[in-house]
């Protein structure tokens, strides 16, 4: 028996999620809701195609631009150059209505535009990329030295226990001189 649940259902849920605070999983969501973490998946699909509307009042609950709404960080390096481009005639309150409408913040702007300035245009994916590779060689290489140094240090306690051994049995000679 399969359970229907209504359009107003799923947005709810689509929105609950989308929506939820950082130390809330998904999992705990579709627990609270009673559903399954594949039927939510399946419902957010749906709404970000297109396929899962739901209207109240005339306005469609998740606009198109909602759906087409990329994270800063999703951002090309043309799309960033051209928002950078239209904000720079701008004053702070028609800059933040053109962020507004295009789904970043002015503080994102404003970054963007001292990246372009610095030289520094390279897209947060691959920042994240290049500081993962940069934090995999230098955890390679501090794991080659630890243990190399684990084996001095194993090899020092060695020599210790060795000489042990030989002042046990000749005994001690530094004070035995001819």
């Amino acid at each position: 028996m399969s359970t229907r649940h209504t359009q107003s259902f799923k947005m709810q849920a689509i929105e609950k999620a989308l929506s939820r605070a950082s130390g809330v999983t998904l999992k705990e969501i579709v627990d609270e809701l009673g559903i399954g973490n594949s039927t939510l998946g399946k419902w957010m699909r749906d709404a970000r195609n297109n396929n899962l509307e739901h209207t109240v009042g005339g306005s469609n609950l998740m606009s198109s631009d909602k759906r087409r709404e990329k994270r800063p960080r999703d951002w090309s390096l043309e799309d960033r150059l051209g928002i950078v481009m239209a904000c720079a005639s701008l004053d702070e309150e028609a800059k933040s209505e053109c962020c507004r409408k295009r789904g970043v913040y002015p503080h994102h702007v404003d970054q963007w535009k001292l990246d372009f300035a610095s030289g520094n245009t390279s897209s947060g994916k691959e920042c994240a990329r290049q500081a993962m590779k940069n934090l995999k060689n230098e955890n390679k290489a501090l794991k080659k030295e630890l243990n190399r140094k684990d084996k001095a240090l194993a090899e020092t306690a060695a020599l210790l226990v060795l000489q042990k051994k030989v002042h046990a049995i000749w005994g001690n000679d530094e004070g035995n001189s001819p």
